[in-house]
């Protein structure tokens, strides 16, 4: 949610600062906004409703010189998306403005003492109340303002705050949204994410929870809201500028689907040993895993599909019970939970809040917690026992590909690594695995060869009233996966089932406008699955179908065919959705959406 880029040092800060959102607008294209502080002390402040081209052709005629400056792309919570409830919000003189990612849950207490004490606040947003707390607590040190601001407020916040009579001064925040420091040379940087400021810097300080950082151009001090003063180490990121670029795609999803061998051979590297599956990550939680009595997964979105594809696998390997959980509702209803119950939470970005809340909660009540995660420093691995990372490289577009991909074949591990912790691993399943994982970046590639024909098949089908994708065992998440890529890019309508329950009621939907996509690669119980597809195909449904290559089971049965190449059933799941991702991409194309900035969407959903 939302993207916060803030410059100080020798350089123009407007160039810098667009630069950045331009890199961060995959967290919100809602309005952008920018605040800069001119050498005469003035505060500039331009904003505008719509995507990052709004704010730039309002700067065209009037972007005054400044050296320090904050900008923001929104993704609205509170307020509607217009010129008013854009960031950078200001107070009642003008002098300080704020730009926030996140929600602050008391704001309506906060204006309500706000306005009974004359502010005017002109805003619907929560943020607005930042500013002019920020301006009672002022008196004459910005940091200590934000701090003492800050101690009155609740819930989740990245912020980034200026002061016109403090020019030579940038003060960020955070509170379970993500915030870091870039660490340049006579310069320095705040953004929400690593990609915006790789242009300039590759050594960033990933702040932790409560910290204030107060930057000039060549220092950083960094406190908790108490004012203690608090060391944070500094990180070099391990990948470049150009692995967060389209490299010659047209998309950032068409760039990062054709990633996805590169992705998944870098997830597995490391973790194959000769015949051997070994996790070294898990080392710290072995004792763990050895006593642990069941399993629960929570995740959200596409994590969430990628973490009931393990729980199937973990309990056909394993002799655990395991469960995947929505993340947003497992705090409501929690199972038993205690330090026999070992927690995975599966998350992309590591900041999803609807992930971390329940995984604290496993941490309070004792749960070891696994999490398994794209982005090193995200507040997930500081509040895991062990993290096993995606390795996946920068994910730009909105909806997961490559991160989807790695999740599963990073669990498939992960269940591989439990079975054999608790001595109920098979050698020569263990053998056939590692095989299997060796051979799976070549697959994904074959897979990828269908996108000529998923961009024929989307011409075909993009008339069509919505979509119903079933499956059947580990298939059933890759319909709930593939039903999803669809719904986010195209905004055509799609429902995942398991295709058992077609009878019991969605059956109804089916027509001559309203396809069955079935996932029927080989599996124990494809059989089922066909069954299922007949149902389907006596309704008038057309049927498009995801096969394994060699397998004619659907032949005569499917009217169109996507084929992937034959794998172990446990991991089929990461090749059986790059068709389903290409037919989506290609689906978008031809109805004119936006393919990497879908309406209403942000990438990293770090709000409840």
């Amino acid at each position: 949610m939302c993207g916060i880029v803030g410059y100080i040092g020798p350089r123009e800060a407007a160039p810098i600062l667009l630069e950045g959102l331009a890199r961060l607008e995959y967290r919100g294209y809602d309005s952008a906004g920018i605040a800069l502080v001119t050498p005469s002390g003035e505060m500039f402040v331009e904003k505008r409703a719509g995507k990052l081209a709004n704010l730039r052709t309002a700067l065209l005629d009037a972007t005054p010189s400044a050296a320090v400056g904050l900008a923001h792309t929104r993704w609205a919570t509170h307020g509607r998306p217009n010129d008013l409830n854009a960031h950078p919000h200001a107070d009642c003189t003008g002098e300080i403005t704020v730009i926030h990612n996140g929600i602050i849950e008391n704001f309506q207490e906060l204006r309500s003492g706000l306005a009974a004490r004359g502010h005017r606040l002109e805003s619907d947003t929560d943020t607005e109340a930042l500013a002019h707390m920020v301006e009672e607590a002022y008196a004459g040190d910005i940091a200590e303002a934000v701090r003492a601001a800050l101690r009155q407020a609740h819930g989740a916040y990245a912020v980034a705050v200026l002061h016109k009579g403090e020019p030579g001064r940038l003060v960020g925040a955070r509170m379970n949204v993500p915030l870091i420091v870039g660490v340049g040379d006579g310069e320095n940087f705040l953004a929400s994410d690593v990609a915006a400021v790789l242009a300039h810097t590759r050594r960033v300080i990933f702040l932790e929870e409560g910290d204030v950082a107060d930057l000039d151009a060549t220092s950083i001090s960094i406190t908790g809201v108490d004012g203690s003063a608090r060391e944070r180490v500094v990180s070099d990121i391990d990948w470049t500028l150009e692995a967060a670029e389209k490299g010659g795609f047209e998309h950032f999803m068409l760039k990062e689907m054709h990633e996805q061998p590169q992705a998944i051979r870098a997830s597995i590297t490391g973790r194959l040993h000769g015949d051997e599956i070994r996790a070294d990550e898990l080392l710290p939680v072995m004792d763990a895993i050895v006593r642990a009595e069941r399993v629960e997964f929570v995740a959200c979105g596409s994590a969430n599909y990628a973490a009931a594809v393990a729980a199937y696998v973990f309990q056909e390997w394993t002799d655990l019970p395991a469960r995947w959980n929505i993340g947003s509702e497992f705090r409501y209803s929690p199972p038993p939970l205690d330090d026999r119950t070992l927690v995975v939470a599966v998350t992309q970005s590591g900041e999803t809040a609807d992930t971390i809340a329940p995984a604290r909660l496993a941490r309070e009540r004792g749960c070891p917690l696994i999490a398994v995660t794209n982005t090193v420093g995200s507040a997930i691995t500081r509040e895991a026992d062990a993290v096993m990372f995606l390795q996946a490289g920068p994910e730009i577009a909105v909806v997961a590909t490559k991160t989807f991909a790695t999740q599963v074949t990073t669990l498939i591990i992960l269940a591989a690594a439990v079975a054999k912790a608790r001595g109920v691993l098979d050698v020569a399943k263990e053998r056939e695995l590692v095989s299997a994982l060796r051979e799976l970046p070549d697959k994904a590639e074959q897979a990828l060869a269908m996108g000529s024909h998923a961009r024929e098949l989307a011409r075909r089908y993009m008339n069509s009233r919505g979509f119903m994708f079933v499956g059947r065992g580990v298939t059933y998440p890759v319909a709930l996966e593939g039903a999803l890529k669809l719904k986010e890019v195209s905004y055509v309508h799609a429902e995942g089932y398991a295709a058992g329950e077609l009878k019991h009621g969605p059956i109804s939907l089916l027509d001559a406008e309203v396809p069955l996509v079935a996932i029927a690669t080989r599996s124990s119980l494809q059989e089922k699955l066909i069954s299922n597809v007949m149902e389907g195909r006596a309704r008038d449904a057309r049927v498009l179908a995801v096969a394994t290559q060699g397998d004619d089971a659907m032949l005569g049965l499917a009217d169109d065919i996507l084929w992937v190449p034959d794998t172990l059933e446990a991991l089929s799941p990461a090749l059986a959705a790059i068709p389903l991702q290409l037919f989506a991409y290609h689906m978008a194309v031809v109805r004119g959406t936006d393919v990497d900035q879908p309406r209403n969407l942000a990438k990293s959903v770090t709000v409840e």
